[in-house]
């Protein structure tokens, strides 16, 4: 006979925000996101917040907040801000058209290059 065990994994409330025009899987990079939290031991109650924007709002953040000219394909902004029972570890901003550039360049999927900086991004978070 076998038994089943079921373990209840309590999940991190990961906001995906992003322009319709931009193909995004969302269901996806929550579960890449989840499962990252999971094997870098991430508090559960952390929220996090994925930001897909353009070239130029990109190049607007970069500047302000890096004082450089050129767009970089992610950002990272933390908070560590509670918000009820949960705490916002951050933000990750990730610039649409540059994944599909350096996905294009590396001979990768784009679902794979957004989860490479979606990764870049959170341990720059957690450092």
């Amino acid at each position: 006979m076998l038994l089943r065990v079921i373990v209840s994994i309590t999940e991190s409330m990961i906001n995906i925000i992003s322009s319709s025009r931009y193909k995004i899987n969302r269901k996806k990079i929550k579960f890449y996101v989840n499962e990252f939290f999971v094997k870098e031991q991430i508090d559960p109650n952390y929220s996090l917040n994925v930001v897909f924007v353009g070239k130029n709002k990109m190049k607007v953040f970069t500047e302000k907040y890096k004082n450089e000219k050129e767009t970089l394909p992610v950002l990272s902004f933390k908070y560590d801000e509670d918000i009820g029972e949960e705490v916002l570890l951050g933000e990750v901003i990730i610039c649409f058209p540059l994944v599909i550039l350096l996905a294009a360049e590396r001979n990768k999927r784009v679902d794979e290059m957004i989860n490479e900086l979606v990764k870049h991004g959170i341990k720059n978070l957690i450092k």
